[in-house]
């Protein structure tokens, strides 16, 4: 082969070269030119390309987690670790995976992801369960938080509710929680009706100064922890409700959130009801207050319709409220409310909230046939205010025209509207509990994050 036939020897280029030509591309460019070979790939992989860098690694996938081993543990900011948590073998690995983690001054963010969020119900857990838990990820994750250098400033756990148990283990085991930003212990219960409290000590909290998401478990509520966190810039607090203990959890006091209110006036506050089959019947009298700051809520599962509290909710939380989400199984309600029970509502609840609630921007309702003129009612109270109004069963059987109510209520809105058709419903609607974990875990996710 003479001269000229011969290829560039690309592969030649000194690495310090190949750095200043990196710093002129923009992110994209630069991927594609470490695709060149292997030695440009080698310069790719330096820590200023990888700045805030958030990486999601699949521990089932082996090729994913070796190559986060090898060449992206010591370069990823955020690290978003997606396992199932009902697997033996995926268990020992994040074991591996999380001393690692601690190792890596680098990784600051930890968000856990995985659908299957509980072995078994947490009391009838074995002690060789609980020791795994322990091994594999409370002591890995406590070296993690015990750092001082880099330390943790996102600590998600995904909805698991044998971590969150540890709560109180990872906010002693903090080496610097002044730099903690966002804290989710929030977690889904494998028996909502019966799982052990977990105790936190306010104080551990009133460490983390800088924090500003808060996730819980309303069981861990108190009027002394209200009062404690009001020391934090939290722009966000979600609230998850299961069941209701009344000899174990006292109520939180409205004088309580009053004084949060006052203090937090333009807090963000996600109330989520996840299959709380009998705390759902005592919202209104045990759980909501006139002065908790309600902005969102989300009533998912809960297998009724408690129009009483909807209805507390339009009088009480009228300056707050934005988005409300009823989600139940469709074949839970075929008919609509019982108006027996519920007879001194005139109205349907979500009209009466269009009707009230000034700030209310979002209504989502599956599972609940609504009437096509109270859909007609809630575009005319709310207009192009309401962003976003989504259902999915509608009773037209008294309806002249089907199409004449959806042009009406899209020319109403300000854009193309028409009702969740069939195919298009959400398949967690369906009776299979572990697509319904998958949409609880996903809403849960989707608030934490906006």
């Amino acid at each position: 082969m003479n001269f000229s036939q011969r290829q560039p020897e690309w592969h030649t280029i000194p690495s310090v070269a190949l750095t200043h030509i990196f710093d002129y591309l923009d992110t994209q460019d630069r991927r594609s030119a470490a695709s060149v070979c292997f030695s440009w790939r080698l310069a790719f992989f330096q820590k200023r390309y990888f700045r805030n860098f958030r990486f999601q690694l699949d521990v089932g996938c082996d090729d994913q987690l070796a190559f986060f081993h090898r060449s992206m543990a010591n370069l990823a900011r955020e690290l978003i670790v997606v396992f199932d948590f009902q697997n033996a073998f995926h268990i020992q690995k994040m074991r591996r995976l999380l001393y690692k983690v601690a190792r890596c001054d680098n990784i600051q963010k930890l968000r856990f992801q995985t659908h299957n969020v509980g072995l078994v119900a947490i009391g009838n857990m074995h002690s060789e369960h609980l020791l795994a838990i322990e091994q594999c990820f409370v002591e890995p994750l406590k070296l993690f938080l015990s750092r001082k250098r880099q330390p943790c400033q996102i600590l998600d756990l995904g909805a698991i509710e044998a971590l969150s148990y540890y709560g109180h283990d990872f906010l002693k085991a903090m080496g610097k929680p002044q730099e903690l930003l966002q804290l989710t212990l929030a977690s889904i219960k494998y028996d909502p009706s019966h799982y052990p409290i977990l105790s936190l000590d306010a104080t551990l909290l009133q460490k983390c100064a800088a924090l500003q998401v808060l996730s819980l478990d309303y069981d861990t509520l108190s009027d002394e922890l209200l009062h404690t966190i009001q020391v934090l810039p939290l722009r966000k607090l979600l609230i998850a409700v299961h069941g209701l203990d009344s000899e174990e959890h006292p109520d939180v006091s409205e004088t309580a959130w009053s004084h949060f209110s006052s203090h937090f006036s333009s807090i963000e506050l996600v109330l989520t009801l996840v299959y709380a089959y009998e705390a759902i019947e005592l919202l209104q009298h045990r759980v909501l207050r006139s002065n908790m700051p309600v902005t969102h809520v989300r009533l998912l599962f809960c297998e009724q319709m408690n129009a009483e509290a909807l209805d507390w909710m339009s009088l009480h939380h009228n300056e707050t409220l934005r988005s409300i989400h009823y989600v139940d199984s469709a074949y839970k309600h075929s008919n609509r409310m019982n108006y027996t029970r519920h007879g001194f509502l005139r109205q349907d609840p979500f009209v009466m909230m269009a009707w009230r609630c000034k700030q209310l921007e979002e209504i989502v309702v599956h599972g609940y046939l609504m009437d096509p003129h109270n859909l007609v009612g809630i575009a005319r109270l709310r207009g192009r205010q309401l962003k976003r109004l989504e259902v999915s069963m509608i009773d037209w059987s008294g309806a002249a025209s089907m199409n004449a109510y959806n042009e009406e209520i899209s020319t109403l809105l300000g854009q193309q509207w028409s009702p969740i058709s069939p195919d298009k419903m959400p398949p967690s609607l369906a009776y299979d509990y572990e697509l319904r974990d998958q949409f609880v875990y996903e809403m849960l996710r989707q608030d934490l994050s906006q």
